[in-house]
C-alpha cells in the first residue's frame, strides 16, 4: 500500500511516511477537550498554571499534567520569571490548526 504525502511543495508517494506518523501523534496529543481548551488560551497569551486553573476551573494537578504532556510533545514552551513559570504555544502553526478545527465544527 502506498501513501500519498505532500512534501516540499509537491505530491510524493512513500510506503511509510514519518511525517504522517508525526502528524498522527500531534492529533492524538490534541485529542482531548481539556488540552484543546488550554491550547486555545495559550494561543491568546502566556499563562501561569494558576491563571489556567482560574480560567478553566480544572484542578492544578490536572492542568500541570496536561501541560507536561503538551510540553513533552513540543507544543508548549515555558518562560521563567523568578519563581513563576509561564506557558505559551511553541508554534503558531499548531494554534492555527486548533482554531481552524474549532471554526470548522462551529460552521456545521
Amino acid at each position: 500500500m502506498f501513501l500519498y504525502v505532500w512534501l516540499d511543495g509537491c505530491m510524493q508517494t512513500e510506503k511509510h511516511s514519518q511525517h504522517l506518523i508525526d502528524a498522527a501523534a500531534l492529533f492524538k496529543l490534541l485529542g482531548n477537550e481539556s488540552r484543546l481548551q488550554i491550547m486555545l488560551l495559550l494561543a491568546e497569551r502566556e499563562h501561569t498554571v494558576s491563571e489556567l486553573v482560574a480560567v478553566t476551573g480544572m484542578s492544578q494537578p490536572l492542568i500541570s499534567q496536561h501541560l507536561r504532556g503538551l510540553r513533552e510533545g513540543g507544543l508548549v514552551k515555558t518562560t521563567r520569571s523568578g519563581k513563576s513559570i509561564s506557558y505559551k504555544v511553541a508554534d503558531s502553526h499548531v494554534a492555527h490548526v486548533i482554531t481552524d478545527a474549532v471554526e470548522h465544527v462551529s460552521e456545521h
